[in-house]
């Protein structure tokens, strides 16, 4: 019998079915990023109608559920970033009904890949089909809009729009407790331009824009993604090794772990959270870290009796509680979200709700504040508030002083301190928006009257912790800190803490 020949496929069939194979995959790809964009917008699009912090875009993106990080991210901040034109478009376009009404994200995300991004007409979603159908009256709808708004160009609307791009450097901070500095600075170097922060000695600075998502460092706990103002809160407490630690407020955990790094895994850290799903991110950030110094604990701080023994032998307590995030809108992409558009803002800085902020602040901060043997406690928000920052230390400085506690200047090369309005304001720090690109507030408390203040520890790497020299920055800078108050009415909403803490 003859044997049969084998043919071969001709070299460009073959190529044409690699190709379709690859393009069907990129097709699958998209769709599953859109989707887990969807979900995560409708979570950001109804916070912000209701003016309550559901997490930041880059908290929820970073969450175990979304696979697609870099993706989804870039997909929801380039729909956001287009959102109002969408809206107009859908609006002029007349193309929806009755079956997208509860799922106007999932419309928007595959409107603007429609318009701006790369749906093809092999689209593999009932969504991507039915607009795919209505492409040409998006696009007629698009034209007018530019006829109507008298600009000659997608850029020139979006300027018009009057949308901020604002670029930051992207910090990471090293997490000692798997790499030394020296190490990834080296290994981050094959990719970026990396320099190390002068303030804080674990932090490296990273052009704006890095992307950092998809990094085998990032994915395997070596660096965290965690900005300046953050990362100073724990190096301010400045644990020592062999202390038990209270951190109140945890999760999502950079502070917590970033405490457990300064204690070299060494001693312990209690990590307190209230909210059983921000349980369990704080878990993942935890095992992501390699601590095992750490133990997690489902309550409420204000619930636990500093007599009771596994809260009595506390030296020291990170106090990061919830507020109205107004430090960190920028880093959460508020400036974004359909709240900050021209004409849209509503007043988030209503006296009432920052009050109900400021009274839980001020009792959690008292509480923090009767531990019997805590020497060290730090208070921190994200916030540039005064009756959140000032004002709640103004108010537990009698029961401090009563305690045996009194204010210590954290980083005294700091430029920014506390608003005048409170004694001691020269101890306290704050960070600026606009030239620091985050609002932070920190508060050291120490306690004089335990131990041996000989062996307190330092806040700055090197540097003599003294308050005097702090002050003596105060008096002649004092002037300027008042420019923090034209900051106040960026306040978003009450943050749940956002990625950046």
């Amino acid at each position: 019998m003859a044997r049969r020949k084998h043919r071969a496929t001709p070299p460009s069939a073959a190529a044409e079915k690699s190709d379709n194979r690859r393009h069907l995959s990129m097709e699958r790809s998209a769709y599953f990023a859109r989707r887990e964009a969807a979900k995560v917008l409708k979570l950001v699009l109804q916070g912000d109608a209701k003016r309550q912090s559901v997490g930041s875009i880059k908290t929820l993106v970073y969450g175990p559920s979304v696979r697609n990080k870099r993706g989804t991210f870039a997909l929801i901040c380039q729909t956001l970033k287009y959102l109002l034109i969408i809206q107009d478009v859908l609006k002029a376009a007349d193309v929806l009904n009755s079956k997208w009404k509860k799922q106007d994200e999932l419309v928007y995300i595959v409107t603007y890949d429609i318009l701006f991004g790369q749906v093809s007409s092999s689209a593999v979603g009932d969504a991507e089909k039915f607009l795919m159908r209505r492409k040409e009256a998006l696009q007629a709808a698009l034209a007018r809009l530019l006829v109507k708004k008298k600009v000659k160009s997608v850029e020139e609307l979006i300027a018009l729009y009057d949308i901020p791009d604002i670029s930051n450097p992207r910090y990471v901070r090293v997490n000692t407790l798997k790499m030394d500095v020296e190490t990834a600075v080296l290994e981050l170097q094959k990719q970026f331009k990396v320099q190390k922060d002068d303030l804080v000695p674990d932090l490296l600075v990273l052009p704006p824009g890095s992307d950092l998502h998809d990094h085998h460092l990032i994915k395997n706990g070596n660096v965290f993604m965690q900005g300046k103002a953050s990362s100073m809160v724990a190096a301010a407490l400045a644990p020592k090794p062999e202390w038990e630690v209270l951190d109140a407020c945890s999760a999502p955990g950079n502070k917590t772990v970033h405490l457990a790094a300064l204690m070299r895994g060494k001693g312990k850290v209690i990590a307190c959270e209230l909210n059983e799903e921000r349980v369990k991110r704080l878990k993942e950030t935890i095992r992501l870290s390699g601590a095992s110094n750490i133990k997690v604990v489902h309550g409420d701080f204000l619930d636990f009796n500093p007599e009771d023994p596994p809260y009595s032998k506390v030296r020291a307590i990170l106090l990061d509680p919830s507020c109205s995030g107004s430090g960190t809108a920028s880093a959460r992409l508020d400036h974004l979200l359909p709240s900050s558009a021209p004409g849209q803002a509503a007043d988030f800085t209503s006296t009432e709700r920052l009050n109900k902020l400021a009274a839980f602040q001020r009792k959690a901060l008292a509480h923090a504040l009767s531990f019997p043997d805590v020497e060290r406690v730090v208070y921190s928000t994200c916030s540039v508030n005064q009756v959140e920052n000032e004002d709640v230390v103004k108010s537990v400085l009698p029961l401090a002083a009563s305690n045996g506690f009194q204010l210590e200047a954290p980083f005294p090369e700091w430029h920014h301190r506390g608003l005048p309005v409170v004694e001691g304001a020269e101890c306290l720090l704050r960070t600026d928006p606009k030239e620091d690109k985050e609002g932070f507030f920190i508060a050291l408390f120490v306690r004089r009257s335990s131990g041996n203040q000989s062996e307190k520890p330092n806040v700055t790497d090197g540097h003599t912790h003294r308050a005097s020299t702090a002050k003596r920055s105060y008096v002649g800078a004092h002037l300027n800190l008042f420019k923090m108050f034209a900051h106040a009415h960026l306040s978003r909403r009450n943050c749940s803490h956002c990625d950046c803490c």
